[in-house]
C-alpha cells in the first residue's frame, strides 16, 4: 500500500515505521529516504518476509521483495526523492544546509506525511545520520506523543528498516534507471556507472559530460568535492545582480557583480566568500553607456 491509496482500517491500531535511504554516497542522481509502516501485531509476520539490508541483496531479489510489499494489504509505504539539484543549492547556499541536516528533514518529513494521513504511529526506528542519541533527541521533541529508536544499521538489526531500505533503494534504482537528461549537447550517453565517486566507469563520464562553462549536468550534485578536480580550466563566469549592498548605499549603480569561478564548485584559488566584487567590475559595454538594471517602470 503505497502513501496515495485510501487509509486501511488497520492504521487506526498502533503502527510501528522503519526509515532508511539509498543515495547518500554517490555524486551522480537523487538522495531518496524510504519508510515503510505496520500494525505492532504484524511485526512478527513481517519478519518472515526476509527483508535484510538492501545492500547485501541483488537487485533482482530487491525488486521481488519490493513488488511484494507493494501489493502486501497490510503494510504502507512512502518516498521522498530528493533532486541532485536541490541537494547541492541547499549545500552551497548562503546559509548552507549539510547533508546530515537535509537527511533529517526528509526522515522528519516522512514522520509528518504518515501521521498526516491519520496512521496512528506509536514506535519509529531509524537509521541513523551522525550521533543516534542526538538524532532521537531530536525526533522526539518534534513528535512528542512518539517513541524513536536511532542506531546505526539498524537496516540489518529491524525488518521494518530493512523493509524501508528496500523501498528508499529499489526506488533510486528505478530514477537513475529512467532518468532523462535533459542537457542536449552532442555525445551525451547513459554509461555512468554505479555513481559512486571511486567506480572507474563514474569518473569517465564525469570527464566526458564537464562542459568548461555550463559545469555538469543535472543529474551530477556539483557540490561534491568529486567535481572539485574536474574543473582546474573553469572559464570565469560574472554577471549583475540584482542586490543592493547591504549596507544602502548606492554609489554608482548601486549594485554587485556576482562571480562563478567554477559553476558552483569552490577552489583553493577562490574561496565562495570571495565570489562579489564591486560594481567596477562590470562589463565595459554597460559602464560606457551608464546602462542599469530597471525592475520597475
Amino acid at each position: 500500500m503505497s502513501s496515495q491509496d485510501p487509509l486501511p482500517k488497520w492504521a487506526s491500531k498502533p503502527c510501528v515505521m522503519g526509515i532508511d535511504e539509498a543515495g547518500r554516497g554517490p555524486v551522480l542522481g537523487p538522495m531518496v529516504y524510504g519508510c515503510l509502516y505496520c500494525t505492532r501485531s504484524y511485526l512478527k509476520e513481517l519478519s518472515s518476509l526476509n527483508f535484510a539490508d538492501s545492500k547485501a541483496l541483488k537487485e533482482e531479489k530487491r525488486e521481488e521483495l519490493f513488488e511484494g510489499l507493494k501489493t502486501n494489504e497490510s503494510i504502507g509505504w512512502a518516498v521522498d526523492v530528493i533532486d541532485p539539484r536541490e541537494l547541492s543549492s541547499k549545500m552551497l547556499n548562503k546559509v548552507k544546509i549539510n547533508l546530515n541536516e537535509i537527511s533529517h528533514d526528509s526522515a522528519m518529513g516522512l514522520v509528518t506525511k504518515v501521521l498526516g494521513m491519520g496512521v496512528l504511529l506509536t514506535e519509529v526506528y531509524v537509521d541513523t545520520v551522525g550521533d543516534p542519541e542526538k538524532y532521537r533527541i531530536k525526533l522526539s521533541e518534534k513528535f512528542p506523543n512518539v517513541k524513536f529508536v536511532v542506531a546505526k544499521k539498524a537496516d540489518s538489526l529491524y525488518p521494518v528498516v530493512s523493509g524501508a531500505s528496500i523501498v528508499a533503494k529499489v526506488t533510486r534504482d528505478r530514477v537513475l534507471r529512467d532518468w532523462a537528461l535533459e542537457e542536449t549537447a552532442e555525445n551525451m550517453h547513459r554509461n555512468f556507472g554505479s555513481g559512486y565517486p571511486g567506480d572507474p566507469t563514474t569518473k569517465c563520464w564525469l570527464e566526458d559530460h564537464k562542459h568548461s562553462v555550463f559545469g555538469f549536468p543535472t543529474l551530477v550534485r556539483f557540490s561534491w568535492g568529486t567535481c572539485t578536480s574536474y574543473f582546474k580550466d573553469i572559464v570565469e563566469v560574472s554577471w549583475e545582480s540584482d542586490k543592493v549592498d547591504e549596507d544602502g548605499a548606492t554609489g554608482g549603480s548601486g549594485k554587485k557583480q556576482l562571480r562563478l569561478s567554477n559553476v558552483g564548485i569552490t577552489t583553493s584559488k577562490r574561496k565562495s566568500e570571495e565570489i562579489e566584487s564591486n560594481a567596477k567590475g562590470r562589463c565595459k559595454f554597460f559602464q560606457a553607456r551608464k546602462l542599469e538594471q530597471l525592475t520597475h517602470f
